[in-house]
């Protein structure tokens, strides 16, 4: 007896939940393809439900493919870019930050033009000379207005020059534990000019770190370059349109927490990133810098706006791959973070998210565990639908309603996972449970019979069920003479008994019946159990019908093969009994032992019929409730009404003598009538009408090849029994039967 815990845990929820820790492992450990999956999950809720876009004071001053026709090919002499400058100071920008890097002197400014042009007139040179530095304009349109000069970042540990520049560093705060192990770093930055730097109100990095796949999905609020705190490029212009107050990081145990920007707190990842939550690309956010050149822009366009400087020409490549699938300019991807601030939107992946997908996983995989084994296909796949579409569900109502990025795709597809094994376990048990079928009825019941019942097991009701059954049993005439010839030859008998049991046994499967045992020579057989079969007494009848055929032609085999040996040839006879009604059948017998098979009376009636078939000379007999359903089809004849032993009330038996072609010979069908009218006139005491009909019956037999001689025998021995001792006014026609 197996114990409980390997009854109900057993090794395959044992290996399932080994299974389960690893992958939790491997979401820990995060590998490139488990990021992969979980990133394209987030770009998915993004692209079906992007963020709708609402009016904010957040404009692009674009130097567009139209800008450059215009003015000229970038860059733009810095004066052009200080006029640029003025005009939107003018405009009514609150301020304005570049996603562009001045760093190199302009080599337009006239001084710098005169020293590479050494060949121009002299009065031109002074001339020239004499004239304003571009550079020195742009910072002193920078001074003018609140600009924000953007930085880049430089990944090598050299950095960007030999000898590194200071960088300005901006007044913050730290609320919190250190911050520095958990920032993203850079080792030095790629600056401005110096009196670019000086001027300027406010200084942020826009340098953005891809993911592996090359798409820009997480944005840097705060970092830190040289060992100096800075904030990006959008934070550090809303920092100074807002007067330039110090920001604030703050931190808790588990990292960054947020960065506290113009009084707000901005939630950030622990590493200072935040998640921009995109609207697709929109004109409506652009102006082109042409138009605020040249005068034609929209009056009031700019007025309290919040002016980003940057380029969506086609020729200066400045694209990134956006979670929503599509490229977007960079400077739209740094609005739309700013826009993100302005209005709350931006999406947030809380630090305990991993908690939570770690527990879901352990969660959904544990119930995979424990309910697969137990569950059918059809309730394990509508289950686990269930549980992974509301799971899915709950994480794309956290993003669509809160913004929060909580990953279906690991745990849904480590649910999966745990699903395919327990399913392919339940399927290989299903293959053993169907193996195990085919073992225990392959046996007893035709091929067809067993396949039909491995794939509808619930057909088979185990430990016994009401069904209505045809019920055969056949036993050998004279078998205990046919023994004794092979006194000297068991192995002999074996064999013969091998080639006879299979000719019935074939017989039986042929017609979907069910071999119920052997009992020496005899075999018990019945239809319509453990599967329904529709006309089941026919079935039965036709089967006994190829056991005599079958039997007749191992005689004529016998036969040739008794010549051969020069032995006395003794043909096997069979007797068969064939009763229909209801029986219970199921497996029945011990705990350790049981037998399919069946019980009741009908079975005993059976049986008895089989053994009366010795006293009338016909090799089948039919009980009353299987001759009324095949006289219609099959060659029956009625001969007599029986009291069987242990049994009190009569039969009315028939003989099978043929199928369908015998029923439709007209010599059959008058048989049919005098062996009918010979019964009525018997059972009224009629004898010698009686005898006339049995007169009759005789070469209506022989015209058929049917032998009815110990039939008309029997009949001819009772009348004159009957004269010599009238049974009585009172006699019911019943023949009492003293054998079995």
């Amino acid at each position: 007896m197996r114990s409980w815990f390997s009854r109900w845990v057993g090794w395959v929820r044992v290996f399932a939940f080994i299974g389960m820790l690893f992958a939790l492992l491997i979401r820990i450990g995060d590998p490139g393809p488990v990021a992969a999956l979980r990133f394209a999950t987030f770009d998915f809720f993004q692209q079906i439900k992007p963020r709708e876009m609402v009016p904010v004071p957040v404009a692009i001053l674009d130097i567009d493919d139209k800008s450059l026709e215009t003015v000229g090919q970038w860059p733009w002499p810095r004066n052009r870019v200080a006029d640029m400058v003025n005009a939107a100071t003018a405009a009514g920008a609150v301020a304005i930050a570049f996603d562009v890097v001045f760093a190199e002197p302009d080599r337009l400014s006239p001084a710098r033009f005169v020293k590479d042009n050494p060949n121009l007139p002299l009065l031109l040179s002074s001339e020239l000379e004499g004239l304003p530095d571009n550079d020195q304009l742009l910072a002193q349109a920078f001074a003018a207005s609140r600009v924000v000069v953007g930085q880049t970042s430089v990944r090598t540990e050299r950095g960007n020059r030999d000898v590194k520049r200071e960088m300005i560093e901006v007044a913050h705060a730290l609320i919190g534990p250190d911050p520095m192990p958990y920032i993203q770093k850079f080792p030095d930055i790629v600056q401005n000019l110096p009196e670019l730097e000086a001027s300027a109100a406010g200084h942020g990095v826009f340098s953005v770190r891809p993911e592996f796949d090359g798409v820009y999905r997480r944005i840097p609020i705060v970092m830190s370059v040289q060992g100096k705190y800075r904030l990006g490029l959008a934070p550090e212009l809303l920092r100074v349109a807002t007067g330039g107050a110090p920001f604030a990081i703050r931190t808790n145990e588990a990292g960054i927490e947020g960065v506290v920007v113009a009084r707000q707190l901005v939630r950030t990842a622990a590493d200072g990133t935040v998640w921009p939550y995109l609207t697709p690309s929109s004109g409506a956010r652009y102006v082109s810098a042409s138009d605020l050149m040249d005068g034609t822009m929209q009056q009031g366009r700019l007025a309290g706006h919040l002016v980003l400087v940057g380029t969506s020409a086609i020729g200066l490549e400045d694209f990134r791959a956006t979670p929503l699938g599509v490229n977007m300019a960079g400077v739209e991807i740094h609005a739309q973070l700013l826009e993100n601030i302005l209005t709350n939107s931006l999406l947030y992946r809380p630090n305990y998210a991993i908690a939570i997908e770690l527990l879901a996983t352990f969660i959904l995989g544990l119930l995979v565990i424990i309910l697969a084994p137990a569950l059918s296909a059809r309730l394990l796949v509508g289950g686990s639908v269930l549980l992974l579409v509301g799971y899915a569900g709950f994480s794309y109502y956290q993003f669509a309603m809160h913004r929060q990025l909580v990953d279906p795709s690991f745990p849904v597809l480590a649910t999966m996972g745990g699903i395919m094994l327990m399913s392919t376990v339940n399927y290989l048990r299903e293959e053993r449970q169907r193996r195990e079928i085919r073992t225990a009825f392959g046996q007893y019941v035709s091929p067809d019979l067993v396949e039909r019942l491995s794939r509808n097991q619930e057909a088979l009701t185990l430990g016994g069920e009401t069904r209505e059954l045809t019920l055969l049993f056949s036993d050998v005439r004279g078998f205990t003479a046919i023994a004794e010839q092979f006194k000297d030859d068991p192995e002999g008998l074996t064999a013969l008994m091998n080639r006879f049991l299979t000719a019935l046994s074939n017989g039986i499967l042929e017609t979907q019946g069910t071999i119920d045992k052997f009992m020496g020579d005899a075999v018990m057989a019945f239809w319509n159990a453990p599967l329904d079969l529709e006309n089941h007494p026919e079935a039965a009848c036709r089967s006994a019908l190829k056991m005599i055929s079958r039997v007749e032609e191992l005689n004529e085999i016998r036969k040739a093969e008794a010549a051969e040996r020069g032995v006395e040839h003794m043909p096997l006879n069979v007797g068969i009994g064939i009763n229909s009604g209801p029986c219970v059948v199921g497996n029945m017998g011990s705990d350790n032992r049981f037998d399919y098979t069946a019980l009741g009376d009908p079975v005993n009636v059976a049986s008895r019929l089989e053994g009366q078939s010795r006293y009338y000379g016909l090799p089948i007999i039919l009980g009353f409730s299987t001759a009324q359903f095949v006289m219609g089809t099959l060659a029956a004849i009625e001969i007599d009404m029986v009291r069987v032993v242990g049994k009190a009330l009569p039969e009315n038996i028939f003989a099978l003598v043929g199928d369908e072609t015998l029923r439709e010979k007209p010599e059959f069908q008058k048989l049919f009538r005098v062996a009918s009218q010979m019964q009525v006139a018997y059972r009224e005491q009629d004898w010698a009408t009686a005898e006339a009909f049995l007169s009759d019956m005789e070469p209506l037999g022989e015209a058929l090849g049917l032998d009815l001689d110990m039939l008309i025998d029997m009949y001819r021995s009772r009348i004159a029994d009957m004269r010599a001792n009238p049974p009585g006014p009172d006699w019911d026609g019943v023949f009492s039967s003293t054998k079995k």
